[in-house]
């Protein structure tokens, strides 16, 4: 299985990529960057072929926390698209019955962090959640597709995302409009890796699970959505552009703070979320100041 990376500094990412031996090789022959442009030339079929042919330097220190920053694994979206109660359970637990049509929202592109970057509690926050969800990274535009059938074809990847969310600023100070509580800064670490589509399929019956100071907190399959992938790309599609590069959030389970079994999140805390064949990520919470 290959895994794309991103490593160095915020804002300054080198491109990379883990082949099935776990050695750690350089992209930056092949594209400056994991983007759109680069996943819409079919640059992960580029990176695969260019391994086979042994032309890919290796690259020293693979961004496993002793050296390098490891990166959110594609640069910043021009849109991250988010999916609400797409789980029926954690639409039960949320207090509202399993949606008849999907329920979307947006986040803020510079949401986006790395997989073990510190996650911000916002100034007043007193309802910081977390969420883990099958991140879609898109490859190639979708536009009024005429079938779910045609929708993978334009996935390029998954990955790890966490839906950080301030309930309050969500629910009771929002009036309505859910992304007021969705687009802090830091409110999105995604990763650690890209995995292709073509190594993954369609994203159905893959394990997500989450921890905060490493007690269980989600635990379930993908195959409890309601919506499934090819389902929510094609109805998106009706309705806006998906890009290349954008990230598809498709929402989460149940075993949010939410659904009042658990405290929600203060400075200190530690949030671990995993998924099947896609890799783990950890995140401290710390005070934002202003």
């Amino acid at each position: 299985m290959l895994k794309f990376i991103r490593l160095g500094p915020l804002g300054s990412e080198r491109p990379a990529v883990i082949d099935e031996r776990g050695v750690v090789h350089d992209l930056s022959g092949l594209t400056a960057d994991i983007d759109g442009a680069f996943l819409a030339a079919g640059g992960l079929d580029a990176a695969a072929q260019a391994l086979a042919a042994n032309t890919l330097p290796v690259l020293d220190d693979p961004g496993d926390g002793t050296g390098l920053r490891l990166g959110a694994p594609i640069a910043r979206p021009s849109a991250v698209i988010c999916v609400g109660m797409n789980y029926a359970a954690h639409a039960a637990e949320s207090g509202s019955a399993p949606p008849t049509k999907t329920v979307v929202f947006f986040k803020h592109p510079n949401t986006v962090v790395g997989p073990f970057d510190d996650v911000l509690l916002p100034p007043g926050s007193a309802k910081t959640d977390w969420e883990v969800e099958l991140g879609v990274v898109i490859g190639k535009r979708a536009r009024y597709l005429s079938s779910p059938s045609e929708a993978l074809a334009h996935v390029a990847g998954f990955t790890v995302s966490n839906d950080v969310s301030e309930r309050e600023f969500q629910i009771e100070l929002s009036g309505g409009q859910w992304s007021k509580g969705k687009s802090s800064e830091t409110f999105n670490p995604l990763g650690p890796w890209l995995v292709p589509a073509s190594q993954v399929g369609d994203g159905s019956g893959l394990r997500l699970r989450s921890f905060v100071n490493g007690e269980s907190r989600q635990d379930s399959t993908t195959a409890d959505m309601i919506f499934d992938v090819a389902q929510l790309v094609y109805d998106l599609s009706q309705y806006l552009v998906l890009e290349p590069g954008d990230l598809l959030n498709s929402g989460t389970p149940q075993g949010v703070a939410l659904g009042g079994k658990f405290p929600y999140l203060v400075a200190d805390d530690v949030m671990e979320l995993e998924i099947e064949g896609l890799g783990r990520q950890r995140q401290n919470l710390v005070q934002a100041r202003p």
